[in-house]
């Protein structure tokens, strides 16, 4: 049967072009070398791409180097034209200086072929953090039909009958080894179980917390996100994926349809409801962005602050993402959210419905591990937005302060919520780590640790650094946690409740910059201040003296980065990006 498309396929302008059968031959030429035919390019079905994300260097997505074929399969019994290509790869755990710079590079590259090659429509394969903030980035920017398949999270870690989950163990090792309570060799073997097979962080860490989100914008299919990478159901979610990236061509379903400002509400939500990354904030505003919607900085706190946490999954809870898949996933969550009247049901999804119609049915099928909105593991989790003399922005996930931090921060009669702590100022991770355990800082528990040079300028990129643990003799009297702040971010699968993200930077004047160790910093979860006991007349001298000296750029990219890139509280993105939206509508001119 002859399908008419709502919208001309891009493709036809490539090999069907109007009154240019010298250039119509011109592209047609080369694909015949790998066998394609001219009919098949001719015929007049969308050419449906799939932007690979696996590869060697990118472990946490290799996965799709073999869900591909089931991609392929997909496209064609829906009657499309598979064609896949590479994207830039990104992996969290070993890029350096930090795979913050990867996020803006891998959209710019992705934009670039989805506007400028014959594809109709296109299947973003995704896993590791960055990489669905910079699909959906790419997509919004070109605005043709796209769809996000996620390559899943690893099996449950398992350490000697204890659950280990990735990343957060590294954090939780951590301390241990500073305390004496292990060695190292323990310490790798505790690392190594925590990743049993194929996949990314079986925690909500940034991997699971962004594909939960691209469920929860509509941008996959409902129960993509959670499904193991060694599930069957992985490789049966990547064909469907495949035949519905056809409809959605057919269908003209583009990001701009779905990418609502309410959408992007939606997506606060759950990831106060799942315990998300706070590393949500810089990509949800990044895509909101790109897609033309507005986030607010009030908007984490008037739609994700008081909602409670649903997830009972490390590093908030206790559980991994196989126990979570098997307990009804994403839309579980999303269910009780709609239920209580907190998540917009009326919102398009892929699938063709709205998210209201894809969550009938979705109620959870393990209560230990998705709990009921009445009942929930944790009241009030979302994101603290902070502001004071040090930043205009910066964010607390609340989710993960423990009943010890709050005990001791947090309780004292009469100044519940509020704290006063002697700052230690550390310009970087190598000087961190170098003067941690120093005598000489007088370190105790009455301290909050800083860190700055560590954003998307000072670094550059922003790196991940602010979860900064005690020094060893603290650790060794039991305390596991001090008060952290910083201008960077921190890894998802962290258990800290660290100040981050905070903008303006210390590399571009912002507050830390003047900031000293020995100064003592005020922080009020009541009101969200966060300041620094210093006079106007002592910041102002300080300022003088000028902003701390941050590592020059090693590759041109870093220098390209750190000139166009903005703060963290906006997103990161470069910023003159966010004047090119909808690029699809404009067939680039012919190449001959």
């Amino acid at each position: 049967m002859t399908r008419t498309p709502a919208r001309p396929f891009r493709s036809r302008e490539w090999f069907d072009a109007p009154g240019r059968s010298d250039m119509t031959a011109l592209y047609l030429e080369r694909f015949m070398n790998y066998g394609i035919t001219p009919d098949e390019l001719r015929c007049g079905k969308p050419i449906i791409g799939i932007a690979q994300s696996g590869s060697d260097i990118a472990p946490c997505n290799r996965i799709h180097l073999e869900l591909a074929d089931r991609i392929r399969a997909g496209i064609r019994d829906a009657g499309g034209i598979p064609m896949e290509f590479p994207m830039h790869p990104i992996f969290e755990n070993c890029r350096r200086p930090t795979a913050a710079l990867d996020r803006n590079l891998s959209y710019m590259t992705l934009v670039e072929i989805l506007n400028g090659y014959p594809i109709d429509g296109v299947v973003i394969t995704t896993g590791c953090d960055k990489t669905t903030p910079a699909g959906i980035m790419a997509a919004s920017t070109v605005d043709i039909p796209a769809i996000t398949l996620n390559g899943g999270p690893m099996l449950d870690g398992w350490h000697e009958n204890e659950l280990v989950g990735s990343g957060t163990v590294i954090w939780r090792s951590r301390r241990l080894l500073g305390a004496g309570k292990i060695d190292e060799e323990e310490f790798l073997r505790r690392a190594a179980d925590s990743a049993p097979s194929a996949g990314h962080c079986n925690t909500m860490g940034t991997a699971s917390t962004m594909n939960a989100i691209s469920e929860a914008l509509g941008m996959s299919l409902p129960g993509n996100a959670a499904i193991p990478a060694p599930y069957r159901e992985r490789g049966q979610m990547a064909y469907e994926t495949g035949r519905r990236a056809v409809e959605i061509a057919y269908d003209d379903l583009r990001p701009s349809k779905i990418l609502t400002r309410e959408s992007f509400l939606n997506a606060i939500r759950v990831t106060t409801a799942i315990g998300g990354s706070s590393n949500a904030q810089p990509h949800i505003v990044a895509m909101a962005r790109h897609a033309g919607v507005e986030i607010r900085h009030e908007d984490w706190m008037e739609h994700g602050y008081d909602l409670p946490l649903l997830v009972n999954m490390q590093p908030a809870g206790k559980y991994l993402s196989e126990r979570f898949h098997r307990a009804g996933g994403v839309p579980a969550v999303m269910w009780e959210l709609l239920k209580a009247g907190k998540l917009d049901g009326g919102q398009m999804t892929v699938t063709g419905r709205t998210q209201a119609e894809n969550l009938e049915g979705r109620e959870a099928k393990d209560r230990e591990v998705i709990l009921p909105f009445d009942k929930p593991l944790k009241e009030r989790a979302g994101f603290l937005v902070l502001k004071g003399n040090l930043f205009d922005f910066a964010i607390m996930k609340t989710s993960v302060i423990s009943e010890e931090f709050r005990r001791r921060y947090l309780a004292e009669p009469g100044r519940e919520g509020i704290f006063e702590a002697r700052a230690i100022v550390f310009d970087g991770s190598d000087d961190y780590h170098h003067r941690i355990n120093d005598p000489g800082l007088d370190i105790d528990e009455h301290c909050i640790l800083v860190i700055r040079g560590s954003g998307p300028q000072g670094w550059p990129g922003s790196a991940e650094v602010v979860n900064m643990q005690p020094p060893d003799a603290l650790l060794q009297r039991g305390i596991t946690s001090l008060p952290t702040l910083g201008d960077g971010r921190q890894s998802g699968t962290s258990d800290s409740p660290s100040i981050l993200n905070a903008s303006p930077e210390s590399a571009v004047g912002g507050g830390l910059a003047w900031l000293r160790t020995g100064d003592t910093i005020r922080i009020d979860l009541n009101t969200g201040r966060c300041d620094a006991l210093v006079e106007e007349a002592e910041i102002a001298r300080r300022e003088g003296e000028g902003i701390p000296e941050t590592p020059a750029s090693n590759t041109p990219w870093e220098a390209l980065y750190r000139e166009k890139t903005g703060q963290l509280s906006e997103g990161g993105v470069l910023e003159f990006a966010i004047d090119y939206r909808g690029t699809s509508k404009k067939v680039p001119r012919h190449n001959h």
